[in-house]
């Protein structure tokens, strides 16, 4: 007899971008993403930081003042879309912790991707997530929130043999 306790295709897709946000250096927000091919087969993921070459090291992680991360850093759904490498992504859905930011939004459409799944709406009613709303909807990307019911996936690195 099969378990039935196992997840649904998206909690495992949201959990691959929850575990990918946790490579991110950013020490406010950690986002992840995922991207996924409508036959259930993971495309490419990505997390927020700074572009490769530039050490995380000596630019800034600051959110206020003169010199703030917001010029550098790179998002996690441009990232997961630069991350896969020139492949198609028509058809495409994306899964990301936070809904997408309005430049996000136009990297997503571009791409061809077709579904964003996110947990947070963190920003709503904020002119950029309006932006994001408006041009994803006019480009005919649909857009969900993620709904489960389960709050947390835990996984252990303990072998099977020390269980």
């Amino acid at each position: 007899m099969k378990r039935n306790d196992y997840i649904s295709w998206d909690e495992y897709f949201m959990g691959i971008a929850m575990l990918a946000a946790k490579r991110s250096k950013d020490p406010s927000t950690q986002v992840g993403a995922c991207i996924v091919s409508p036959e259930n087969i993971i495309i490419s993921t990505g997390y927020n930081g700074m572009p490769k070459g530039c050490s995380d090291d000596e630019f800034p992680w600051n959110r206020e003042g003169e010199d703030t991360k917001y010029p550098y850093v790179v998002h996690a759904e441009l990232n997961a879309i630069l991350n896969s490498n020139g492949r198609d992504l028509r058809g495409s859905r994306i899964y990301v912790a936070l809904f997408p930011c309005n430049e996000c939004a136009k990297a997503i459409i571009q791409s061809g991707i077709k579904e964003v799944i996110y947990l947070s709406d963190k920003y709503t009613g904020t002119m950029g997530n309006l932006a994001s709303k408006r041009m994803l909807s006019a480009a005919g990307v649909n857009f969900i929130r993620m709904e489960t019911s389960i709050d947390q996936l835990t996984l252990s690195f303990i072998p099977e043999e020390m269980k």
